[in-house]
């Protein structure tokens, strides 16, 4: 199985691609092709109706005889779905599109009918301008008035986009002035809300210095809350109990004399003393 998806095939030495027989195949073969339905129909026979999509297994041919602009136009052989009738439709390279020939109707397309008519009208205009000079002098006027209207509304067109492009740009100027505005409100606002809330703050809280027990005399930072109201209340009161305790025994404790120590005796030196001179004889 893995040798026929391989890219490349081995071919002998002596390998004569002439040597190998052609098929002759008839001049118009028919092909077994793969196709959708190119437009909704209707069987004749049955009256079936099939959409477009449909899938079949058709048979193509080229149709002899025929050409557009050297073009070749096929044809296409489908079965009904119901009744197994054969329908057959080709190609129209003139219009980009499919007709069908036989053993089935197109259905109804406004669209269609339409272009053939604007068709009809184009060609009838034509002639009755060629065989009548005064009509064609009267088409071309009636032309040329309806494209200085159609210049006419286009101008009034871009006038009023400019104007409407203007006012918006005047009116985007404005808005941007007011937010402007607002914005340096609210935040002059909110500057002067900040400023009276750290007023509030220095006010309650204050920071004091209280000593720290023990004979190094540290001191250390304490923050005090303040009670509202006019009264000042003493310092003692508003220090935490411990700093209380400790600012109350550093106040009450005697001072300590630093007793002197013998540096010589500390560090075990001895000293001799001097023996007494002789009197002199």
């Amino acid at each position: 199985m893995s040798e026929r998806k391989v890219l490349n095939k081995y071919f002998p030495p002596d390998f004569d691609p002439s040597l190998i027989p052609r098929r002759k195949l008839p001049k118009n073969s028919q092909q077994v092709v793969r196709l959708m339905a190119p437009f909704s129909m209707r069987c004749n026979t049955c009256g079936e109706y099939i959409y477009k999509g449909k899938k079949f297994n058709a048979r193509k041919e080229t149709v002899e005889g025929e050409d557009y602009y050297g073009i070749k136009i096929f044809r296409f052989y489908i079965k009904c779905t119901l009744c197994s009738a054969e329908i057959t439709f080709k190609t129209d390279p003139k219009n980009t599109d499919y007709s069908a020939e036989h053993g089935a109707s197109r259905n109804f397309e406004p669209w269609r009918e339409e272009r053939a008519v604007e068709e009809e009208d184009r060609l009838a205009k034509l002639e009755e301008e060629e065989n009548n000079p005064m009509k064609a002098l009267e088409n071309r006027t009636v032309d040329s008035k309806r494209e200085m209207d159609i210049l006419d509304a286009l101008q009034d067109i871009r006038a009023r986009n400019a104007r409407n492009e203007r006012m918006g740009q005047s009116v985007d100027l404005l808005e941007r002035i007011t937010v402007e505005e607002l914005e340096t409100e609210e935040d002059r606002e909110q500057k002067r809300l900040d400023e009276e809330d750290e007023k509030l703050v220095r006010e309650v809280f204050s920071k004091v210095t209280v000593p720290v027990a023990g004979p190094s005399g540290e001191t250390k930072t304490v923050t005090v809350k303040r009670k509202a109201g006019d009264i000042e209340p003493d310092l003692d009161k508003l220090l935490p109990s411990t700093s209380t305790l400790t600012s109350s025994k550093l106040a009450t404790a005697p001072a300590v004399k630093k007793q002197k120590t013998d540096l010589k005796k500390s560090l075990g030196i001895k000293i001799k003393s001097k023996p007494a001179a002789k009197a002199a004889v």
